[in-house]
């Protein structure tokens, strides 16, 4: 299990004796090493043992010392405790120091403040503090979550409890979750046993650092836990995947410039000058107005077009593609036509090529944790939205290259897994999910067969999406009840939470006042139908949360594996730099690519693969749900698609 605190007296993993005295906890390698600023210009490394406690005497030392002090200790690979990877670890990449573990405070902070599993924890109930302020953009608010009881083994424990695993996870047995941490991670993510002691409340010394008492707070919470195994990985994962995203910006995503300019001229034309539009988008743009009749047409502002359109005698809403599409007249292909030029235009065109290509790399910026469900967000450059028009810009280095990997059908495999449905975990066994669905007679096509599940884990009751759920739900009835119960929880106010217990947020005060108004006597028949709307609204999402959020970690736990096996994988190749080695160079929820050596190619797409599945068995122990992946091995991203 991660991060909680080992009994005292109990033997270590690797078989050596527990330290027994100072000398020797002295001459022991710390398991801990907390960063922090005490003033500016100076850091200070405190190492702790396993239990918490230090380890020696504390280290200041000036900033620029910081990298060859941490270079120092990774030797003895501790984990590192430090308030926020963003702001430590790319300059210790710049330094080529790689980090192997570590503890993301902030968003570990985020998520045991808030998780329905450590609702009762000294850090849940404290008031709001300056670390609440450090959650990312979209977080959800601290709150009082009601409990959650613990998991079992397994959500298939009937078929696979063995007598090895008789008792579920809440027990003093180890359950899979601490099993396959280490063989997965190799100890980055897990560390000590949960029965162990606290310490002291979890406040740590008065004279002590900010992140030393958060850091106590954090243990002890993981330690309190109804179910310690499950949030200590979570929180585990969320601090590699923090790690993960550093490295991913400083290696960059590989991009030609010349052929990014070569699709622009061939699209836009040659670049325009400041201020003018390219000449296709010119050439466009007087078509309309001419077939329109109209000289002062601007299609690039919705307000304008719109009423230029109803000039016309062309009655619409919007001005949304679907809905021009509905329309007979010969203004509208021209006006569909510039409009797809103008989005490349804007999201990456020209400026974009030159703000965020640099030395033939796209360097992105993920937010771990920047989506409410855990998701990762992306602060400019549309990192999470390359559009295919774009990815042949995305090219390999020469004797290099790229191994894309896409999990298949991550989402209703997720659900199945997370609801116990043997028929749909069946559905999906050496197969595409959906064509599975439609072998199993619940659907006629593969395309109803994704209509349908998009309803079931969205919400989607109109049309064909709507049509197919209650056929899903007749073959799959687990998996529909699953993510139906958790709606019904969400109308009524309630929180639900991940597999491995992130939470989702109370619904606003705003929320419950209107529904408090619509139970009232005398409320109106609009009032009942208002609360009834943004009840179903609220249900849909925490339908979601359950599977998308247990997708996100999934995904966290896939590239943890990944990021630990290219290292091994880059050292045995005599790898001097993260850059030389095979390394992640982009992410997209249920992708990701590796930019690689081309004689590590096929090993490369072997790991992946052994990483899925490994990703899988953390997450579910035994579970039958496979989790495949599709990879292709191309010289550029267009080639994988």
């Amino acid at each position: 299990m991660a991060d909680v605190p080992a009994a005292t007296g109990v033997p270590r993993e690797d078989g050596a004796a527990p330290a027994t005295d100072v000398q020797a906890q002295a001459s022991a390698p710390p398991a801990y090493v907390v960063v922090s600023e005490p003033r500016p210009g100076r850091v200070l490394l405190e190492p702790l043992d396993a239990d918490g406690a230090p380890v020696g005497s504390a280290a200041e030392l000036a900033r620029p010392d910081l990298a060859a002090a941490v270079a120092e200790h990774e030797r003895d690979r501790p984990r590192w405790v430090w308030n926020d990877t963003q702001r430590w670890y790319p300059t210790l990449l710049a330094e080529n120091v790689r980090v192997d573990r570590c503890v993301d405070l902030r968003l570990c902070h985020t998520i045991l403040r808030t998780s329905a599993l450590t609702a009762h924890s000294t850090l849940a109930t404290s008031p709001a503090s300056a670390w609440d302020t450090l959650r990312p953009a979209g977080a959800p608010a601290p709150t009082s979550a009601a409990p959650l009881k613990a998991a079992p083994l397994s959500l298939f424990d009937d078929l696979f409890l063995t007598d090895d695993d008789p008792v579920p996870p809440s027990s003093r047995h180890k359950s899979p979750y601490e099993r396959s941490e280490r063989a997965v991670f190799d100890g980055s993510m897990g560390e000590g046993d949960g029965d162990g002691k606290r310490e002291g409340g979890g406040a740590g010394a008065g004279a002590a650092p900010d992140e030393r008492r958060e850091f106590a707070l954090q243990r002890d919470a993981i330690a309190t836990a109804l179910d310690p195994s499950r949030i200590a990985l979570l929180v585990a994962a969320e601090s590699v995947g923090a790690l993960a995203a550093a490295e991913l910006r400083h290696a960059g995503l590989p991009w030609s410039a010349t052929r990014h300019d070569a699709l622009l001229t061939r699209v836009l034309g040659p670049r325009p000058r400041d201020g003018e539009r390219p000449a296709e988008l010119e050439r466009l743009l007087q078509r309309i107005r001419s077939l329109l009749n109209d000289p002062t047409v601007n299609p690039d502002s919705p307000v304008e077009l719109l009423k230029a359109l109803r000039r016309a005698g062309i009655t619409v809403d919007s001005t949304r593609e679907w809905e021009l599409k509905t329309v007979q007249h010969p203004a509208i292909e021209p006006l569909l036509d510039y409009k797809k030029r103008s989005r490349l235009l804007t999201a990456n065109g020209w400026n974009w090529l030159d703000t965020w290509v640099v030395d033939g790399r796209f360097h992105a910026n993920y937010l771990p944790g920047g989506v409410v469900t855990g998701r990762w967000a992306a602060e400019g450059g549309g990192a999470l939205q390359l559009p295919k028009q774009v990815r042949s810009a995305v090219v390999a280095d020469e004797g290099r290259m790229l191994v894309v990997a896409d999990a298949a059908q991550l989402e209703p495999r997720i659900l199945a897994a997370l609801a116990g449905d043997r028929a749909m975990a069946a559905a999906g066994r050496g197969r595409d999910l959906y064509d599975g669905i439609v072998a199993s007679g619940a659907v006629d096509t593969r395309a109803h067969a994704k209509l349908g599940m998009l309803g079931a884990m969205y919400g989607g009751t109109a049309g064909e999406s709507g049509r197919m759920l209650p056929r899903l739900a007749r073959a799959f009835p687990a998996a529909v009840a699953y993510v139906e119960a958790a709606a019904r929880t969400g109308e009524t106010g309630g929180v639900v939470s991940t597999r491995l217990g992130r939470t989702s947020p109370h619904p606003s005060a705003e929320w419950r006042d209107l529904h408090e108004l619509a139970a009232s006597d005398g409320a109106t028949d609009a009032l009942r139908t208002r609360a009834r709307t943004e009840a179903r609204s609220w249900g849909r999402f925490t339908r979601n949360f359950v599977v998308q959020g247990t997708a996100a970690e999934w995904a966290l736990c896939w590239i943890g594996s990944i990021r630990r096996r290219l290292h091994s994988l880059g050292r045995r190749d005599g790898a001097a730099a993260l850059t030389d080695e095979p390394h992640l160079s982009f992410f997209l929820h249920d992708e990701v690519m590796v930019h690689t050596p081309a004689h590590l190619a096929e090993a490369v797409a072997h790991e992946l693969r052994e990483a899925a599945a490994e990703a899988g068995r953390l997450i579910f122990g035994d579970a039958p749900v496979e989790f495949p992946v599709t990879v292709a091995i191309v010289d550029s991203y267009d080639q994988a698609k």
